[in-house]
């Protein structure tokens, strides 16, 4: 329920910029999509300690940590999907104010809700990388033993089951973890940040 009380925005005397520029690189959000078992954390992990190796700073936003914690009120319904998504995404753009590299890893199905996200970060930040593996692939990893309870009807609104997932139509970063390792991809989406430019400060 929103307040009715009368909020102010009040800025900070020291800006975004100059949080980037003291620790010498670009902020940005590495926003991971994909289905469950898909490979999402893994890369983001592996991504993360390589990043940390060349002294970057970064964080890592987990969707699983995320829900049993600042999201622990939310469950899967369409509309909790939503607000999952924009509660990050507003988190995630305070660590970009803040000139973090930040890692985002969230099944995110929905294409609206994927482009909020990259309203609310700042289209300059949000970088959109498409964690691909076919749901049979998913299904036989299944670490978590999640599609099977999603297969007997003891999870529903399971996403690639009984809930669709929106395929980015344009991702900055197509990674198919069917034909590479977990380093691969990695190193495939640092290639990415190197190539373009979106880690170094001016």
């Amino acid at each position: 329920m929103k307040s009715n009380n009368v909020l102010t925005r009040h800025l900070s005397s020291i800006q975004g910029h100059q949080h980037a520029s003291l620790k010498k690189q670009k902020p940005c959000v590495l926003w991971f999509t994909g289905l469950s078992a898909s490979g999402k954390s893994s890369i983001a992990n592996q991504l993360q300690s390589m990043l940390h190796e060349m002294e970057f700073h970064t964080y890592l936003l987990d969707g699983d940590n995320v829900r049993l914690g600042l999201n622990a009120d939310l469950g899967f319904s369409a509309a909790d999907r939503k607000e999952n998504i924009r509660r990050v995404s507003e988190v995630a753009a305070l660590f970009v104010d803040a000139g973090i590299i930040t890692l985002c890893t969230f099944i995110s199905p929905f294409e609206k809700d994927r482009n909020e996200a990259k309203r609310i970060i700042g289209n300059d930040y949000y970088i959109e990388i498409f964690i691909d593996a076919d749901l049979d692939i998913c299904e036989q990893r299944d670490p978590k033993g999640i599609y099977k309870k999603a297969r007997s009807g003891v999870i529903r609104d399971f996403t690639g089951i009984d809930s669709p997932y929106e395929v980015p139509a344009m991702p900055d970063i197509h990674v198919k973890t069917a034909l590479n390792s977990i380093n691969e991809c990695a190193d495939q989406i640092l290639e990415y940040l190197v190539r373009y430019d979106r880690l170094e400060a001016l």
